[in-house]
């Protein structure tokens, strides 16, 4: 088995960048940021997209067949990362990650064209859920290519700092997008926005339009590109794999590298970026009920403000190593969760976060009655009183507890001992839990405690609001901290000829699994069990497994030369 190869640092290390360096940085990083941009359009949109492609639905139906399409593109991501990493280690970095860009770009671009239900039925789904999947499959092939190119291009000793500048990539994107969408809905208003009333086109679809310039921007970037020296010099000496995916999945040497990578780096990686950017997002919204485009600008700062971490602790890990860095992320981030969301809850929501202490929600019912109501991707229907009440709460945010009543007993619902009419259907039973809660002291809709601002720059005058943004800024450094040096760890991890394929497959199942399903699977588990904070759970337990995973079998990679390192799974 050949052991890792090093290279001892050296002065030149620290030398500048030069023009072509910076070049291969600026090509690879533009075209991802635009390839995130492109896939979290959908996530920003995800309500209006329902109404347009789900309109035979109710509401509540079309939003959840929305997201499970919007869950589709996370769900492909592997494949496309065995697909394209296969033909990376095999054509070349360069044309392998162009091809990529060119299927996002159009299919994004189709989204925007695509007419609705209304229009041409039940295609109108069917091809945008294809469109998603095509989506999913290009992000997977995307960024193991840029980081692995990247990387085969960067001074030792300088890995993490150079590819620091992809992982920067995917925040960016979501911000493009979440600015393009709020200069959108103030110029147009909402109306505009949604349908086009008084306007040529409706607004929602000039995004995606647009990410066509961006791809003509990207592709004339990339055309100028040059392969990576790594590859050609793998070229050169005749040591090419002719069967990167039998070799890389095929071999246990291997195989295990890639499980110790995936559960020792990559899944903890994967929920606190996840749970700092999205989850965040949807528990401002959906959870403590704060308006679009003040819980979009809260983010937007946050990401402002703490993008520059991703440099800084790629570069850090060039010093002192990936595993302290991304390790001592995930352990940090899941000891401090509990206390910055109630932090979160108290400052944007103080009515609800008295509310929750003072309130006192529960649900009587015979335990045999009750059943799981655990729906991490929102399809089941439930029927049971039970049951019905208690997602019924969940969805309105109101914190109850199950009690267990005789047998026989039927089952009712209380407000501080105040019995709550309890409808058959969930959406009826939010409208009338809602306004116990209200009466009870929970926040009504609209309450003016909870945070409120007029536009983006209106926050840096709000008190609530920068101490919102100082919450949310905290939470991305922690993404900064694991995902600045993710590329540089897991690039090194595996030998050119298998680079592309190996290291893309446990990147894409951690963040296209593990993180794109945290959102839905932590709210189920909020629904389940009628604590609004017990979703947190599921980031705090992966982040600790890959802290003790990681510790123990994780080796030291930053001073590995990538150039001639033949992998464990050579004899």
């Amino acid at each position: 088995m050949a052991t890792a190869a090093t290279t001892p640092q050296t002065a030149a290390t620290a030398r500048p960048m030069t023009r072509e360096e910076r070049k291969v940085i600026l090509a690879s990083s533009l075209g991802t940021v635009f390839e995130w941009y492109d896939f979290y359009l959908y996530g920003s949109l995800a309500t209006i997209i329902g109404a347009q492609f789900f309109s035979a639905f109710d509401v509540t139906t079309r939003n959840v067949f929305a997201l499970l399409a919007f869950a589709a593109g996370f769900l492909v991501r592997p494949f496309g990362a065995i697909f394209f990493g296969r033909i990376g280690d095999l054509v070349g970095r360069k044309y392998t990650f162009l091809v990529t860009i060119l299927i996002m770009g159009f299919s994004t671009f189709l989204v925007g064209l695509l007419p609705s239900y209304a229009q041409i039925g039940w295609v109108a789904p069917v091809v945008l859920i294809a469109l998603r999947m095509l989506q999913g499959l290009a992000l997977g092939g995307e960024y193991g290519g840029a980081a692995v190119y990247v990387a085969e291009h960067a001074p030792v000793g300088r890995r993490g700092f150079y590819t620091s500048f992809i992982q920067i990539t995917a925040t960016v994107g979501l911000l493009l997008s979440l600015v393009v969408i709020l200069v959108l809905r103030t110029w147009m208003g909402e109306q505009g926005f949604q349908t086009g009333e008084g306007w040529p086109i409706a607004g929602w679809r000039i995004p995606f339009l647009l990410s066509v310039v961006l791809l003509g921007i990207s592709v004339w970037i990339r055309l100028q590109m040059h392969e990576s020296p790594a590859f050609k010099k793998m070229k050169e000496e005749g040591t090419q794999s002719k069967a990167p995916l039998k070799e890389a999945f095929g071999q246990w040497a291997n195989v295990k590298m890639v499980l110790i990578a995936l559960i020792g780096l990559a899944i903890g990686q994967a929920v606190v970026w996840y749970t700092g950017q999205f989850y965040a997002l949807f528990f401002i919204q959906s959870i403590l009920k704060v308006d679009l485009l003040t819980s979009n600008v809260l983010i937007a700062w946050s990401l402002i403000l703490g993008t520059g971490g991703f440099v800084f602790f790629g570069a850090l890990s060039d010093r002192i190593g990936r595993k302290p860095v991304i390790l001592g992320g995930c352990l940090i981030a899941a000891i401090t969760y509990f206390p910055l969301f109630g932090m979160l809850t108290s400052v944007v929501s103080p009515r609800l976060d008295q509310a929750l202490e003072t309130v006192k929600v529960q649900v009587v019912a015979d335990p045999a009655t009750c059943g799981s109501v655990f729906d991490p991707v929102g399809i089941r229907t439930f029927t049971a009183p039970c049951d019905v009440a208690r997602v019924a709460l969940a969805r309105s945010a109101v914190k109850y507890e199950l009690v267990p009543a005789p047998a026989g007993t039927p089952m009712k619902v209380t407000f501080n001992g105040k019995e709550a009419p309890v409808a058959p259907a969930v959406a009826a039973n939010i409208t009338g839990f809602t306004a116990a809660a209200a009466e009870a002291g929970y926040p009504k809709a609209g309450d003016p405690t909870i945070l409120k601002v007029g536009g983006f720059f209106d926050a840096l005058g709000n008190a609530q609001a920068l101490k919102a943004i100082g919450i949310l800024t905290i939470l991305v450094i922690y993404v900064t901290m694991v995902y600045g040096p993710i590329a540089a760890a897991l690039v090194e991890f595996f030998p050119t000829r298998i680079r592309y394929t190996a290291m893309s497959l446990p990147y894409h199942i951690a963040n296209g699994w593990f993180g794109g399903l945290l959102p839905p699977t932590a709210f189920a588990m909020v629904a389940a069990t009628g604590d609004i904070y017990y979703g947190l759970w599921y980031p705090i337990v992966i982040a600790l497994v890959t802290f003790v995973v990681g510790l123990l079998f994780v080796p030291e990679t930053k001073d590995r030369d990538i150039m001639t390192y033949e992998g464990a799974g050579v004899r």
